[in-house]
């Protein structure tokens, strides 16, 4: 067998590396936690303790080093690649990163204007507080980062290898989804609208096979939804507006936050066919310049 066709096979495996992944990334990124969780002082033993800020940032970080860490090993003995090949190069990406950003602002904007015009949410207070905006920045940071490398960088590559880029495409938003059915107050429509926003992470990478985009997308969407008051995936973090909401309902998301609501759903679907004409138009262009 040449070196061409071991290419071939080595590729064609990638499903089988995923599945390689799950134990020693449980357990090394299980590890990591608990270390963190000890040193942050967070009570294992009480299942009622609640987390402070800073702890949730220490535990965060914890993932991000095993998350690197695991990743990082098999990209250099399993995939025998460079880690830098999961997306992470820079060159042109500027525009796409402040895109990203911009997004989530605006959706999360305009999702708190429409709420409030319709009486769905109650506004009370600003409640400033510099330590906490610089500590939430820092943790939706890190869990943008985390779950892009690993759900778009990891997963969703080497699916590409192993099947259609949109059959891959929905399988890792299926497995996205399902990550965060743990969540609290996480219902069948949360499910469905996370399955959509793993669509809309992924996009674009399965035409750039950069980062880039989907983490600041990521990171923007967690962050503009926690600092409007929303809770972000069912948990409630702190929040620069602070409103309370007049009845739980699928047009507001009750508990679940944004996540949970109608708006988020047709906000998704409208940034899904937005960034699926743009980025394939994008490699339409680029295929006929090279």
């Amino acid at each position: 067998i040449n070196e061409t066709s071991m290419k071939k096979i080595h590729n064609h495996n990638g499903w089988l590396r995923i599945l390689l992944l799950i134990l020693p990334y449980i357990i090394i990124v299980g590890i990591f936690q608990y270390v963190g969780a000890l040193i942050s002082g967070v009570d294992l033993s009480n299942p009622e303790f609640e987390n402070t800020s800073l702890q949730e940032l220490s535990l965060s970080f914890s993932s991000f080093i095993g998350t690197f860490l695991v990743i990082g090993l098999f990209m250099q003995f399993v995939d025998k690649e460079k880690f830098i090949d999961l997306g992470f190069k820079t060159k042109g990406k500027l525009k796409e990163f402040i895109v990203g950003i911009v997004a989530g602002l605006i959706v999360m904007g305009l999702g708190y204007y429409l709420l409030s015009s319709m009486g769905q949410l109650s506004f009370q207070s600003i409640n400033f507080d510099m330590q906490e905006i610089l500590i939430s920045f820092l943790l939706f940071t890190i869990v943008a980062i985390v779950e892009e490398t690993l759900l778009r960088g990891y997963v969703l590559r080497n699916l590409m290898y192993s099947f259609n880029k949109y059959i891959a495409l929905i399988w890792s938003s299926i497995l996205f989804s399902l990550m965060h059915g743990f969540n609290p107050n996480i219902d069948t429509f949360a499910l469905i609208e996370l399955f959509l926003a793993g669509i809309l992470l992924g996009q674009s990478y399965i035409y750039t096979k950069n980062l880039w985009f989907p983490i600041a997308l990521h990171f923007s969407w967690n962050f503009f939804q926690t600092h409007f008051g929303f809770n972000v995936s069912g948990q409630d973090t702190y929040s620069l507006i602070e409103f309370s909401i007049v009845e739980n309902n699928l047009w507001n998301g009750g508990d679940f936050g944004f996540e949970g609501s109608w708006l988020s759903i047709i906000s998704s679907i409208i940034m899904i066919i937005l960034v699926e004409r743009y980025f394939k138009k994008n490699a339409i262009k680029n295929s006929h310049n090279t």
